[in-house]
């Protein structure tokens, strides 16, 4: 379950109202008065997960035991994640007064916020005697770069950012102290979920350069299955990019939903994998797990640090449970490998037969195989054509598992 063996720290940063965008190119200004921003941590339980119960305050110890603190910070964006963990507190990091409609105004704000929350992150290690190595902050949005701004203003770096679809405007192509960045903490994971080029603008909702140690991008960063992308559109067209509309957030809002299914699926969360590019892995060349290659999605990634960030790719469903499996179908002729890949909501299992419907009749099917890999149990399967005297003009073709001498093909 999500309650490990050892106690974890956790601090939720909510982005208030503010997913949209104004001005793309103002920059950030060095804002360093941390007395200006008005921030507020508020501790939930279970009975009342919605609403604000109490105030842990920084430089008030006695806050602390008012509050009932039990060394275990939680996170959660919906009630009913306390179904499965009724003895958690809850901290979220209230910044709305700080916040501004204006966008490049609450952009701004952000290094501000950050540099209160690191205070307050001193102040609850030094009085709670939290260990920051197991301090787990999360950050959506403007809130992924506050939770950066936060782990790089505290004294002793925390464990672990995880950064969901951080914000693009303002943010892309700056230098790494200016945004979320593997600085900032001994492992950042980012999730990219509407990214520059889902509705054809310049720059994204969401910030699309990697960011973190290891960046994901479901369904290849840009708009998500099941998203309405002609309702977005339509918005805009009527109300303009600034048009608070919740169509222009479901993209930019699945990297939460993907994160909470990572919970609420302990075991059947999503798999990513390290590919070079996007179009690769459409091709279904990057489903090998060797060497760390895979990981899971959400709560439960591989904390894997190098030098330089891991790009990683999956396929999701448009609703919850979003995990899908991944194949690479190979056609082998005699003179060329064509790749592609296939996903299925359900594991297929072994595979016994695969068939063919031709849109055009070819004159190579002699000579042609077929082979499939599963990402998430590695197995490989060669079929051949079941009759191999089939005539050219044939439109229906169907493979079988192949006898030998073909099996050492399974070994490619």
């Amino acid at each position: 379950g999500f309650l490990k063996s050892t106690f974890q720290y956790y601090i939720l940063f909510l982005n208030g109202h503010h997913l949209y965008i104004d001005n793309f190119l103002e920059d950030l200004r060095d804002l360093s008065d941390v007395n200006k921003a008005n921030v507020k941590f508020s501790l939930r339980n279970p009975s009342q997960p919605d609403d604000d119960v109490c105030y842990i305050v920084r430089g008030k110890p006695e806050t602390l035991s008012s509050c009932n603190f039990k060394n275990l910070f939680c996170h959660s964006w919906v009630s009913g994640l306390f179904e499965s963990w009724k003895d958690a507190n809850v901290i979220v990091v209230d910044w709305l007064d700080t916040a501004q409609n204006y966008y490049a105004l609450a952009a701004q704000n952000t290094k501000m916020v950050g540099q209160e929350i690191g205070l307050f992150i001193d102040w609850l290690e030094e009085s709670a005697n939290v260990p920051l190595e197991k301090l787990h902050l999360l950050g959506y949005s403007l809130g992924a770069h506050i939770a950066g701004f936060a782990g790089s203003h505290a004294t002793n770096k925390v464990g672990r950012i995880t950064g969901l679809d951080p914000a693009g405007p303002n943010f892309e192509g700056v230098h790494a102290h200016r945004r979320l960045s593997p600085d900032d903490a001994h492992f950042v994971d980012v999730l990219h979920t509407f990214t520059r080029g889902s509705l054809g603008l310049s720059i994204g909702i969401g910030i699309e350069q990697p960011v973190g140690h290891v960046d994901i991008y479901p369904n290849g960063g840009s708009f998500q299955p099941g998203c309405n992308l002609r309702g977005a559109l339509e918005k805009i067209a009527n109300y303009g990019i600034l048009g608070k509309d919740p169509y222009l957030g479901n993209s930019h809002e699945r990297s939460v939903q993907l994160f909470i299914d990572s919970l609420l699926n302990e075991g059947e969360a999503s798999r990513a994998y390290i590919c070079g590019s996007n179009d690769m892995f459409n091709c279904g060349m990057c489903l090998q797990c060797h060497k760390n290659r895979r990981h899971i999605v959400g709560y439960d990634a591989s904390k894997v640090r190098k030098a330089r960030s891991i790009k990683m790719f999956t396929k999701t469903r448009g609703s919850l449970p979003f995990r899908v499996f991944h194949y690479q179908q190979e056609k082998i002729t005699a003179n060329k490998t064509y790749s592609f890949l296939v996903v299925t909501e359900k594991d297929i299992g072994d595979l016994l037969m695969l068939k063919f419907k031709l849109k055009e009749s070819t004159s190579s099917l002699l000579s042609l195989l077929s082979s499939v890999r599963a990402g998430e149990t590695q197995k490989k399967i060669v079929l051949c054509l079941k009759d191999p005297q089939m005539g050219s003009s044939a439109q229906d073709v169907v493979f079988v598992t192949c006898k030998e001498p073909w099996r050492s093909l399974s070994k490619r």
